[in-house]
């Protein structure tokens, strides 16, 4: 069965201004002004708690930002829990897609670095998590994306099979689990990075889901093939 894997953050929903939110949180939390700003910093969002903590370290004028990453990081993904959905929403057209893709008998499943246990929740909130059999999260495994173990396990769990599996994502991250699983990679251009995701050589580049369908067919054949 042909099966698409997409990416969550950045890719199926954006999700930076929950996780900004909760960057900040954690570090009120511990007594620092806030350091990032819903906008101007997405893309540093959609790479995770530790890479906005990390950030905030730096615009604190911190030379060790390790100390601040570990007491903070528990403290944003408690905040994140609390509030994961307040500001994230599905992008235009996301699951219009997947309802096509599984109308033509495709299999759809999600492969995060975002903690299983809040993609689960996340999801579930949204609305949407019945409509993806498999889900693999950065803690599922012991390794996470780009190692293309988790992608393999999201191909298993969705049903799918490995030889007419794809990836669907965002960033340099997506990229190189693609290439290491040896599949094919499609990119979206409206996440943070927007256009410049066509450096990193994608065979395919996706400017709006509603033209998800045809991009499909060319990277893993139509279903009679």
């Amino acid at each position: 069965m042909r099966c698409v894997i997409f990416d969550l953050d950045g890719t199926l929903a954006d999700t930076a201004g929950d996780l900004i939110a909760a960057a900040n949180a954690a570090l009120a939390a511990m007594g620092h002004a806030p350091q990032l700003v819903m906008g101007q910093d997405d893309a540093t969002a959609l790479r995770g708690g530790r890479a906005m903590l990390s950030l905030a370290a730096a615009r604190m004028g911190l030379d060790q930002p390790e100390p601040l990453i570990a007491e903070g990081y528990p403290l944003l993904l408690a905040a994140y829990g609390d509030a994961i959905d307040h500001h994230t929403t599905l992008y235009p057209g996301a699951m219009d897609a997947v309802a096509r893709l599984r109308s033509h008998g495709i299999a759809v499943g999600i492969c995060t670095n975002k903690p299983q246990g809040l993609a689960e929740t996340l999801l579930t909130r949204l609305g949407v998590r019945g409509e993806f059999a498999g889900l693999v999260g950065a803690d599922t495994l012991p390794q996470r994306k780009p190692d293309p173990s988790p992608y393999w396990e999201a191909v298993a769990r969705s049903g799918g099979a490995r030889a007419r599996s794809c990836l669907i994502g965002d960033t340099v991250t997506d990229r190189e689990t693609a290439r290491a699983a040896g599949r094919p990679c499609a990119l979206v251009t409206f996440g943070p990075l927007g256009a410049a995701v066509a450096d990193l050589a994608p065979e395919a580049l996706i400017d709006h889901y509603d033209g998800l369908d045809p991009i499909i067919d060319r990277l893993l054949g139509n279903a009679g093939h």
